[in-house]
């Protein structure tokens, strides 16, 4: 979900919602009360937090078979129900606290305050239709895998080509290894069907939207015009609850009458659990646990997935997918440990207070 200021970013994003990287620690200050979490709690929250993500594909599937909604639809109903929920919850976190004191922030004119936002809202928009998409064309397991597999690599190289950021030996190796990850993935299919290029198309699409979320907040936060991570997000997300929305409608917005009561139960559980309380969730562990403890915990986002997909989805894992799988993964976790040794050795504190 990946940063080249101090409290850098987590290196993968979680399919459940924005990137940890379309922001970093602003000027501005957190209008949040700092946290108070033990270690411990910290820890299952991200825990809870990344389980919750893992089953947004499903989620979606299951939403898409019954309904008829198409992923730009649904991807309409979570962006707008996760930013009435998340609004909600920051209105009460501020009532129950004592706000952090503010810093000043630098005068943003309004043109350049609204592309910060534009820009943040169209990588929102591609990254989780897009995945929805892939979903759909080619099973959760693989889209899900992909998705996460391939945004932190391609966030690196748009830093190293945007920013002039070093990859490093760590980011070269896991650049290779995502490759060699996604050519089993592709090559190794025994052509029941398991993996459709054109699903591995839109996954990818998916993690090139992450990549302009991370370079885009990368960029932010060298010129000291990043927001806090929960403004980050609710802006986002209302920004593509505003984009998606006459596409929405051309697609067809709402669901059918057959099977009603099930559609919106599920849609209900996909705004609430894996967008509002599990984004809750993880801003307050993510305050105490180190930003490489928090990318392999959060592998239980794909193992979750895949787990699911083949319980209630019937997907079938070929050895091929398990093996490309586990090579795209280790990949994300070698360049989340090789950032984290680089910051150790620059002398920057590893831990951070931004989301993922």
């Amino acid at each position: 979900m990946p940063g080249s200021t101090p409290s850098s970013l987590p290196s993968r994003p979680a399919s459940g919602g924005i990137p940890a990287s379309a922001a970093a620690p602003s000027s501005g200050g957190n209008p949040l009360p700092a946290s108070r979490l033990s270690v411990g709690r910290g820890l299952l929250y991200i825990a809870l937090a990344a389980t919750s993500w893992g089953t947004t594909g499903t989620t979606a599937g299951l939403v898409m078979d019954d309904s008829g909604l198409g992923p730009v639809a649904l991807t309409f109903w979570r962006t707008a129900g996760g930013f009435v929920l998340l609004l909600s919850a920051r209105l009460w976190m501020s009532r129950r606290a004592e706000p952090a004191v503010r810093a000043a922030r630098p005068y943003e004119p309004w043109p350049r305050r609204a592309g910060r936002l534009i820009v943040a809202g169209l990588g929102l928009t591609v990254f989780q239709t897009a995945y929805f998409a892939a979903v759909a064309a080619t099973g959760v397991a693989v889209g899900t895998v992909v998705t996460l597999g391939a945004a932190p690599v391609l966030a690196a190289l748009g830093g190293r080509v945007a920013l002039g950021e070093r990859l490093g030996s760590g980011g070269r190796v896991a650049i290779v290894g995502a490759s060699a990850g996604l050519a089993v993935l592709l090559l190794g299919n025994d052509g029941t069907g398991t993996v459709r290029p054109a699903g591995v198309a839109l996954a990818l699409l998916s993690a090139a939207g992450y990549a302009l979320l991370t370079v885009h907040g990368r960029r932010l936060g060298r010129q000291g015009r990043a927001t806090d991570p929960f403004t980050t997000a609710l802006t986002s997300f209302a920004v593509s609850t505003v984009c998606l929305l006459p596409l929405a409608a051309v697609e067809g917005l709402w669901p059918h009458a057959r099977e009603l009561a099930r559609t919106l139960g599920l849609m209900a559980y996909l705004v609430s659990v894996p967008t509002a309380l599990a984004y809750a969730l993880f801003f307050a562990g993510l305050a105490v646990v180190r930003a490489t403890t928090v990318t392999v915990i959060t592998l239980l986002e794909p193992v979750t997935a895949a787990v699911l997909a083949v319980l209630l989805l019937g997907e079938r894992l070929t050895a091929a997918t398990v093996l490309g799988t586990v090579v795209l993964l280790s990949a994300v976790t070698g360049l989340a440990v090789a950032e984290a040794r680089g910051r150790a050795v620059a002398g920057a504190p590893v831990a951070r207070v931004s989301e993922r």
